[in-house]
């Protein structure tokens, strides 16, 4: 393919599921896409800048977007109201319209679920907790940014791009990535229906996944 491989950047989540970005960078590359990955040592860098802003910039910069939600938060970035790295990729990718997919760890979606039938259903809700020994959950915004992924905030009906696919192992994520990109051309042929040039008309979206 060359020239015309496209670039798939993979958000920068690691921590506890190193075998599993294994799994996706093999897969993604046999299915003849580049892959921008950190865990990797992938993603396009320059010594000009921060290790957070390379990441960014590939976002930037690449075609597709892969990005994982996981129990762990990551690493924060002083100065942006504490938000991980991974946290800015993604939204980063969403205001660049970028075709994205997304995959939440089960843990997420219960602990979301669990803490809405406690009351707190919303981040400012949650802000107030505290966790006491982060065995399981480094941070709770995780669940933050599984609600920006799915559109929580926005009417059902006016929902588009918001299908979040859960995982509890890695086989699962395994099935949802060989499903989605395996077909190299039809990736190709949807980004051209559903993403116009930059120089043409404004981007028409395609119809959303499922709802969460």
């Amino acid at each position: 393919m060359g020239k015309n491989k496209k670039t798939i950047m993979v958000s920068s989540t690691v921590y506890g599921i190193e075998e599993l970005l294994e799994r996706v960078y093999t897969l993604l590359t046999a299915f003849g896409f580049e892959v921008w990955m950190s865990h990797k040592g992938t993603v396009p860098v320059s010594s000009t800048k921060t290790a957070f802003e390379n990441c960014l910039c590939a976002v930037e910069r690449c075609d597709l977007f892969l990005g994982i939600i996981t129990p762990f938060y990551g690493s924060r970035v002083d100065g942006e109201d504490g938000l991980s790295i991974t946290h800015q990729e993604f939204r980063k990718a969403m205001v660049l319209k970028k075709p994205r997919w997304m995959l939440s760890h089960d843990h997420v979606v219960f602990a979301r679920l669990f803490l809405q039938d406690l009351g707190y259903d919303n981040a400012e809700k949650r802000g107030k907790l505290k966790l006491k020994e982060k065995k399981i959950f480094g941070d709770l915004r995780v669940i933050d940014m599984y609600e920006e992924a799915i559109l929580s905030d926005v009417p059902i009906r006016g929902r588009q791009g918001n299908w979040v696919q859960k995982f509890e192992k890695d086989e699962d994520a395994q099935l949802f990535i060989t499903a989605q990109f395996s077909r190299y051309q039809e990736v190709e042929e949807f980004i051209k229906e559903n993403f116009a040039h930059p120089n043409e008309s404004s981007p028409r979206h395609g119809k959303s996944g499922g709802l969460k």
